[in-house]
This record gives C-alpha cells, structure tokens and sequence, in this order.
C-alpha cells in the first residue's frame, strides 16, 4: 500500500502520479462496464470471442501501465479484502512478492493487529453503506513485521456491483518520518554530544521545579565551564576540541543520577540540574564527585591531558523560581569561580547579584565620564629618599562625577577591564599624559619623566605600546619625557611579540618599573629575563614594615636584589618619618607617598613645578 518516492506529499511529481493512477483505474472500470455492455449486446460467438479478446487486452495494457509508473506501489483487493492486483512497487515495499501476496487477506499482510479489526469495519462501511475511507497517514508493517509510515489513498471500482474491488495508493513516508526526526533532534539537541540543548534544557528544568515546589525541594543548577578550552582549541585545532568535548560529556554523564539533566549550552559550557534535595548543601557531595571524576587525564591524542572545571551553583527556590533565573544566576556564579584563583566552585547570593547589578550600573556610569570629561590626570612625584629632590611623576586616573564626590580607581578600574572599557580608558590617559608632557614641556616645566600604569589587559591583549609610540610622536616627545609601570603578572604573562617590543624600548632609553612589586606571582628568576629598569615596592610592606620583622626581612631582600640586578627600587606609600626612615635604612633610591606628596591636579603640579624651579634659579623666562 504504498507510492515509493522520496519527495514530500506536496510535490508537484506525487500529485500527477496519484493523478495518473487515479485515473487509470477509473478508465479500466468505464472499459470493463463498456465491454460488458458490448458482450451482452453480442449474440455471436465470434464477435462475443472478440470482446473477451478485447477486455483481456485493455486489461494487459492497463497491469502495463501501472507497473511502469515510476515506484508506484498499487494494490487491489476483492470484497472479502484479498489480493488480486500486487505491483512490483509493493513488493519493493513491503517485503511480499506478487505470489505471496496473491488471495491474502490485507489485514493478514499489512496491517497491525492493533488496527486490524478497524480496516475490517471500515472496508465493509464503504462496500455496504457507501462510506469512503477517507486518505490518511497510516503505520503498517513489513514482512517481517517492522513499522512503515505511509500516506494512504483508497479507491473503489464497482461499488454497487456484487464484485466491488478496492486499490489503495500510498506514500513511503519513511524519508519524511526520518527527516522529521532528525530536525526533531536538531532543534531539541546539541548535534556533538548528543546531549539536550539549552532549549530542551529549561523546559525539562521548569517541570523539576514545578515539581520541587509541590514537594518543597531545592533543585541545584549547576553551570560549569572547561577551564583553558580556547587554548586547547587554538593550539591543537577544533577536531581535537570537538572530541575533547565529546569525552567530557561522556564524563559528566557518568556522574549523572537517573534524575539529573544535564545539557550543552554552547562552546565549552555544560549545565546540570540536581533535583530532589532537601538542602543546598546537599548539593556539594554531587559537585564533589564530577570533580573527582575529571582528576583522571582525557586521552584525545594529545597524551594525558588533564582538565579542570569552574562551578557555579544557584538553588531553588532561593535564587530564582524559574529556569531562566537559576541557568543566569549559576552563570554569574561561574563568572564569579573564575576569577577566584584556586576556587573550583562559586554559590550565588543575593550579594553577588548586587554586585553584578552595581557593575552593570558602574559602567553605564563609566562609559559617560569618558564622554562627558569626568575622568582626569592628577600627578604624584617621586622624591629621592635622601636628599628629598623630586626627581619624577606618576600619572594616576581620577573620577569626578559631575553630581560631586569622587569614585576611587581601586573601584573603577576592576570594572573597566571586566567591560572592556578599560582599552579607551587606557588610550585617554597616554594621549592626556602626553598632552599634559607637551604643554608643560612648551612652557618649560618639562624636567620632570611622567610615568604611565599600563593595564595587564591593555597589554596582554592589545598593541598599547604602539599607541603610546604615536601619541610620543604627535606631541613631540622622548623616552626622557614618558616612562611606563607594569604589574610583574603582565610580565609574567607577556608572550615574545610584547618581550621583544619592550626590550626595543628599554633599549631606547624608556624607563620600564614593576609596580607593586611582591604582590603578584613573584618569581625571582623573571627578573632577570626581563627588560626593567626599576622596582616599586607595594605601599602593604613599606605600611606594615616598622611593626612586622617578616615585612622588614622581606622588604630588605627586595631592595638587595633589585640593586644587585642594577635596578632602580621605589618605596611606595611612605605616609610617616618612620616609613621614611626605614626605607632609607634599606637603601631605596625614590620615595612616593603622602609624607612628602600626595596626588595633584596638572594645575597643581605646575606650580609645584614653578616653586621648585624658582628655589634652584631656574625659573623660565616666560
């Protein structure tokens, strides 16, 4: 029962097929009603002779005509529903050969038992009361009893005859089903792993958490993220990357209980579901043991590779009633996790949350400062420890909103480099460093080096030194006039593209210091590979030194080493005489803190300038 085709049931092709079929079998039933007529009006035996010959060779051409028809799967049945026609299109089709088939019942061959004694009532309907059985999608079986989906059309020759016969047309459907199916999947799963997508994901969630809030369970969304992906990716290519993803689905589903979810969202990010707890820490144990299953290396070819996760855990019904709210809060609390050094998972809270929001504020905030000019420069100098000589400036970002008060760097910073903000902010402070050099420089009050903090992600993931070269060039100035501070991690990090574009400017003459020296992943063996040409001590030794022997003793060893590697070491932060005296006990060249000055406005450091000049004589004619 069936039409072999692979095109959809709206095809042009179908149509004309079923047409052609269709009408051939209304032509063969006018023939045989004509031919019947001619044999009655027929007294000879000759000319009755010559009408048998006649039907007999209509109805050769007409079993002709549809075994030709492309693929088309015919079959006629008699009153009592057993073969009498089976085209070589239903063989292909259902398994039975023409002699197989032939005088079967069709409910014996190809219909389901289920549905056996409804195609019974039916085809009686239609011979005893006129009933049409209507065209339908339908699901027989094969030979062999596997299922096949096809569209099924029905005719009947002779109904009001006592020899009615029924030939059904039907589509394969098996294509279509199959293709159904697959974009069923597609649009339900992740095509790599084979695991739910987010989509299917949220839906199967929000029927956990209906049923938690029925039961007055916590559900556990946990979000995790393969920690270095992108460098496996970029190193050794994205077929390696897609099995590494493969093999951690894999894991994690091993950690799955039978009614966990679990999904890929996308990328490197994975999302699991832990229902039927009692408490939040119940979660924990189950946290526990996806951790310890990824304590075993992956063998994707590249020898043992080793790979760690970053958690990020919401609760129902605490952090969110919905799917939507738990997926976004364990998102930030993963965000959270990856930036705690040594912290594999991260719980949301409403404090984390009020941070997020207060980030989002603060950069909405920052990105008008640097529209509306609230950002300036203020200068501290560098005195020299023993004779008090200022001998340099630093430049240091400051905000002013324009509604008053004043937003410390230590808040703002972290979270122009989070929004990315922090690249045009660390372009407006080389221009107006340079800017202010070049004006002060014009009117004569140039002596003095401004040194320039340069952010680790300005530098780790842009040409910064390229612009600062630039803004040098535009306003005229040398290595003498501009220097820059680096945090010892961006040295630390810095590949040879950035190595090499240092050195070139150590070699220029452009001072090079290490800011807050002692807080980072200090390693000794660095200093010496890189191109510095000073030490600044952080401002937490310089403060806690007078009472902490550790901090002196420590103190003390970086300023030996610094000066044995022909280093320049700072003391920042020096606020008292005793700070003062200690770091000139140590031997530091320069000092910087609030003891001798504190951070100025261009306008003050200009007449700080002018005051100094006029003691030594030097003041400029103009």
């Amino acid at each position: 029962m069936a039409l072999l085709i692979c095109a959809t049931l709206d095809n042009p092709h179908f149509l004309q097929i079923v047409g052609i079929v269709l009408l051939c079998l209304a032509l063969y039933a006018c023939l045989g009603r004509i031919l019947a007529q001619e044999a009655e009006a027929t007294s000879g035996a000759g000319d009755l002779e010559t009408v048998q010959r006649h039907y007999s060779e209509s109805e050769q051409r007409f079993r002709a005509l549809l075994e030709s028809l492309p693929k088309v799967a015919v079959q006629g049945y008699d009153r009592d529903r057993r073969v009498i026609y089976w085209n070589s299109a239903s063989t292909e089709l259902y398994g039975y050969t023409r002699d197989e088939a032939q005088g079967q019942l069709l409910e014996d061959l190809i219909i389901p038992s289920e549905m056996r004694y409804a195609v019974i009532d039916a085809h009686r309907a239609w011979v005893q009361e006129g009933i049409e059985i209507p065209a339908s999608e339908l699901e027989l079986k094969r030979k062999f009893g596997e299922p096949v989906a096809v569209y099924s059309h029905h005719v009947m020759l002779g109904e009001h005859t006592d020899e009615p016969l029924m030939f059904c047309i039907d589509v394969d459907l098996s294509d279509q089903k199959q293709a159904r199916r697959d974009l069923d999947f597609v649009t339900r799963f992740d095509s790599l792993t084979m695991l739910p997508n987010r989509g299917t994901f949220a839906t199967q969630l929000n029927e956990c958490l209906t049923d938690a809030d029925k039961l007055g369970e916590v559900v556990a969304v946990v979000f995790a993220d393969i920690q270095g992906f992108g460098e496996i990716n970029d190193a050794e290519g994205y077929e390696l990357g897609d099995r590494l993803l493969v093999e951690v689905a894999h894991r994690l589903r091993s950690c799955q209980r039978s009614s966990d979810l679990l999904s890929r969202f996308g990328g490197d990010e994975f999302v699991m579901a832990f229902p039927h707890l009692k408490a939040g820490n119940n979660a924990m144990p189950l946290i526990e043991k996806v951790l310890s299953a990824f304590k075993e290396p992956f063998d994707i070819g590249l020898g043992e590779l080793h790979v760690s996760l970053k958690f990020g855990v919401s609760l129902f019904p605490d952090n969110g009633q919905s799917a939507r709210e738990l997926i976004q809060n364990a998102d930030v609390a993963k965000n959270r996790a990856k930036l705690a050094a040594g912290q594999a998972c991260w719980f949301f809270d409403q404090r984390l949350h009020d941070e997020l929001v207060h980030e989002y504020r603060m950069t909405e905030r920052l990105q008008r400062a640097l529209r509306d000019g609230e950002l300036v420069l203020h200068y501290q100098p560098q005195v020299a420890a023993t004779s008090g000589r200022v001998e340099n400036i630093e430049a240091l970002i400051r905000w002013f909103p324009r509604d008053g008060g004043s937003i410390p760097p230590s808040e703002f910073i972290p979270i122009a480099e989070h929004s990315n903000l922090i690249y045009r902010i660390g372009e407006w402070v080389i221009h107006e460093a340079c800017r202010q050099q070049a004006e002060w420089k014009a009117s004569g009050l140039g002596d003095y080096r401004i040194d320039i903090n340069l952010s680790g992600k300005q530098v780790i993931q842009h040409d910064v030194f390229a612009y600062l070269e630039n803004c040098m060039d535009q306003f005229g100035l040398t290595t003498r006039d501009i220097g820059i501070e680096l945090t010892e991690n961006v040295l630390i990090r810095a590949d040879q593209h950035i190595l090499n574009t240092l050195r070139r400017l150590y070699h220029r003459g452009m001072k090079i210091a290490i800011d807050d020296f002692g807080t980072g992943y200090s390693s000794l063996s660095y200093l010496k590979q890189f191109p510095i040409t000073s030490l600044k001590i952080d401002r937490g030794f310089v403060r806690d030194a007078p009472d902490e022997p550790s901090d002196r003793a420590i103190m003390a060893a970086m300023v030996f080493i610094g000066h044995q590697l022909g280093l320049e070491v700072v003391a920042e932060g020096v606020e008292n005489e005793e700070q003062l005296e200690l770091v000139r006990e140590f031997g530091c060249d320069l000092v910087q803190g609030f003891y001798y000055f504190k951070p100025m406005s261009a306008g003050d450091i200009g007449r700080l300038k002018r005051s100094l000049m006029a003691v030594s004589g030097q003041l400029p004619n103009h």
